[in-house]
């Protein structure tokens, strides 16, 4: 009986860490290169688990008008990264969202709530899609909320 109540104990904790280890933004262990050159060539290159599958053929399908810009690949290139991202995508619903800007998903929105407002219009970070400015290591896919660096501005 008593091995009963430490297995679900147990069981309970490990339940518990789930939705922590669920936020873990990491890039895959093999990313494309196509994505790589292409895609990190205007910004960092977003985890594909920040979006649906759904989301990235959005974003793949107007590439003519991405926000603002003409990013339009040649069609062996778009379907290749378009690929990449899909088969990386979250798999939860909680990330398929209206919006395409990642920066105005329910998920980030929910993480970076406790940011001062002041954090967004520093200078140095110019805008919500600028992770460097804060995640230090966000070029390698590491979003640990522990190692954040608000700007100056922000910390007063």
């Amino acid at each position: 009986m008593k091995i009963t109540a430490k297995l679900i104990a147990i069981t309970a904790l490990c339940m518990a860490a789930l939705p922590a280890l669920a936020d873990k933004m990491r890039l895959p262990a093999t990313p494309n290169a196509a994505w790589q050159e292409e895609c990190t060539s205007c910004h960092i290159g977003y985890p594909p688990s920040l979006l649906s599958a759904e989301n990235w053929r959005q974003m793949m399908g107007g590439l003519d008008r991405h926000f603002g810009a003409n990013a339009q690949l040649d069609a062996r290139t778009r379907d290749e990264i378009q690929a990449f991202l899909e088969r990386n995508a979250s798999s939860k619903d909680t990330r398929r969202s209206p919006s395409l800007r990642i920066s105005e998903t329910p998920w980030f929105v929910r993480k970076h709530d406790e940011v001062p407002a002041r954090a967004w219009s520093d200078p140095s970070v110019k805008s919500a899609a600028n992770c460097s400015a804060c995640h230090r290591d966000a070029e390698k896919g590491n979003y640990n909320e522990h190692e954040v660096v608000l700007p100056v501005a922000a910390r007063r």
